[in-house]
């Protein structure tokens, strides 16, 4: 080995990679190669990384693939950066050793990162307390309903101090890309970017869900609002009366918009979102079946039961039991 070599490899920075059994394969893989294109494109070894387990042994992707992790947890170097990256079911992965390990290596200054549904772990063990963070939309419910001293936000990615959370999917891309262009420079960053067909780069600033016009297909402003609101009042639900009158219509032009381009009408609407929250939060949570529906604007159990049913084809009691969950 060279002498240039060796300074090359001296001043790589490690990536050490945490997969919890679960992780989400679009996540880590987008990840690890936006620093081998790094590698690539600079001629030299910026970057370095191993993949951790628990207990050092094999883990498994919620796509399938499986993965031979290079060893199990241990004290890592304080200028290393901890990637945690987590996915299905991540509830049940919160182990003891696995947060305390957490804890313990954020006590030494370690740089954190979580990636899809990792910060849900990194909440269990208090890092995240009275910090900005996001995780992936879908289980944003769950989350602010178990974590209310973490501000939540619906950001691709957040970095807090030494914590950094990202959404999952393609958000893990842009975090590490911000990562480079601070470390890099911007021209290093949007090389790997170009290299991964990546067009856009995201910020801190971009919303990790598509729009409302863009989600409905449909580029209706006062829809759009509608939608909105609704989406933001679920444990209060706001009649089409006064949702009308928000926006300037009367109830039988807002019947008539949601006809039109819904083909529903504004209470079905409404109805399947709340009825969409609850199932995550009888998925995701340990919530009992009647504060899951009170978190979803339903005052009797029973409504909340039949309207389930209608649209599920199932009850809460065994939504939750299905998941091996006890029902409440």
């Amino acid at each position: 080995m060279t002498k240039l070599s060796q300074m090359n490899e001296q001043a790589a920075q490690r990536f050490v990679f945490v997969l919890v059994d679960g992780f989400t394969l679009l996540s880590f893989a987008g990840a690890v190669d936006a620093l081998r294109i790094a590698n690539r494109a600079s001629g030299k070894k910026l970057y370095d990384w191993v993949i951790l387990s628990e207990d050092g042994s094999e883990v498994t992707s919620s796509a399938g693939p499986s993965f031979l992790a290079d060893g199990p947890l241990e004290e890592l170097r304080r200028d290393d950066t901890l990637v945690l990256v987590s996915g299905v079911d991540v509830q049940s992965k919160c182990s003891t050793k696995l947060l305390n390990w957490l804890r313990r290596e954020a006590r030494r200054g370690v740089r954190i990162a979580g990636l899809c549904t990792a910060a849900h772990i990194l909440a269990k063990t208090g890092l995240l307390n009275d910090k900005r963070a996001t995780i992936h939309w879908e289980n944003h419910d769950s989350f602010t309903e178990e974590f209310d001293e973490v501000e939540l936000t619906k950001r691709v990615f957040v970095v807090d101090g030494k914590i950094m959370t990202a959404a999952g999917g393609t958000a893990a891309i842009d975090l590490i890309l911000k990562i480079i262009a601070e470390d890099q420079g911007e021209d290093v960053a949007n090389v790997v970017a170009d290299q991964q067909i990546y067009t856009t780069i995201r910020t801190e600033s971009d919303s990790q869900r598509l729009s409302v016009p863009t989600r409905i297909g449909v580029r209706h402003p006062k829809l759009s609002d509608v939608i909105r609101k609704m989406e933001a009042n679920i444990e209060e639900p706001i009649s089409p009366s006064v949702l009308a009158s928000e926006v300037g219509m009367s109830t039988r032009q807002l019947e008539r918009l949601f006809r039109r381009y819904l083909n529903r009408s504004p209470k079905r609407y409404y109805m399947e979102l709340r009825l969409q929250k609850a199932r995550n939060l009888l998925m995701q949570t340990d919530m009992s079946v009647i504060n899951v529906a009170l978190s979803c604007g339903f005052s009797s159990p029973s409504h909340f039961s039949k309207c389930y049913r209608s649209h599920y084809d199932t009850t809460p009691y065994r939504e939750r039991g299905s998941r091996g969950a006890k029902p409440a």
